[in-house]
């Protein structure tokens, strides 16, 4: 039976989560502090973290750090009342797996949670994969390339594991915004043309090719 960490200091919110979540059939557990919900995260094995940002003590963004930092790999969905672009930019640069706006439906919230968990098996289940010199292990979410270890960002190690699973293939950024950032992005953005920048300063200028019209594919 899947675990889920509530990280949520409204009472009747909380509540309401738990409910929602067991009636699915989850096990769940509430923290009301940042501080106990860092703890938690590390002290013990859940397989999701449903995480608000306006928490006492640490706040989401610390708490989050403090995951990451202790590579804590499970998925964390945000959910708080914080719509700016800012704040789901940071969140999501800060290894978050989805962000959840106030006010929400539950069965998007389920709906997520259920999506992240079925990525997060997919990894765990999967051996190191590898494309010519580049290896990337999603246990432990290291990336080498020829032996050399790089150092990745959340989102630029999420890309490359999607490059990865797909390699010889072209991908569109339609399908890299919803496989790597999860949430829908203004159509014209430029985050993905930005991180495959990042990515190639990284693995190389040719790892990664641009398909005109189309997207982009890794190299094999």
């Amino acid at each position: 039976m899947k675990r889920i960490l509530i990280a949520e200091d409204e009472p009747r919110l909380a509540a309401f989560l738990d409910k929602g979540l067991r009636a699915e059939g989850f096990t769940t557990t509430i923290v009301g502090d940042g501080g106990a919900a860092a703890m938690m995260a590390h002290d013990e094995d859940f397989d999701l973290l449903v995480l608000d940002l306006g928490l006492p003590g640490k706040d989401g963004f610390a708490v989050l750090h403090a995951v990451r930092a202790a590579g804590q790999r499970m998925p964390v969905v945000i959910l708080t009342a914080r719509d700016d672009v800012t704040d789901k930019v940071a969140g999501f640069e800060g290894g978050a797996d989805d962000y959840l706006t106030k006010p929400f439906k539950f069965e998007e919230l389920l709906a997520r949670v259920r999506a992240r968990m079925r990525n997060d098996d997919a990894t765990v289940d999967s051996p190191v994969l590898r494309v010519g010199g580049i290896a990337l292990d999603g246990r432990s979410r290291r990336v080498t390339i020829d032996g050399e270890e790089l150092d990745l960002t959340a989102r630029e190690f999420t890309m490359l594991d999607t490059f990865m699973r797909h390699a010889g293939q072209v991908l569109s950024r339609e399908q890299l915004l919803s496989r790597v950032w999860g949430y829908h992005y203004d159509p014209g953005s430029n985050v993905v043309d930005v991180y495959v920048g990042y990515l190639r300063k990284k693995l190389g200028s040719d790892a990664i090719a641009t398909v005109r019209g189309a997207g982009y594919r890794l190299e094999a």
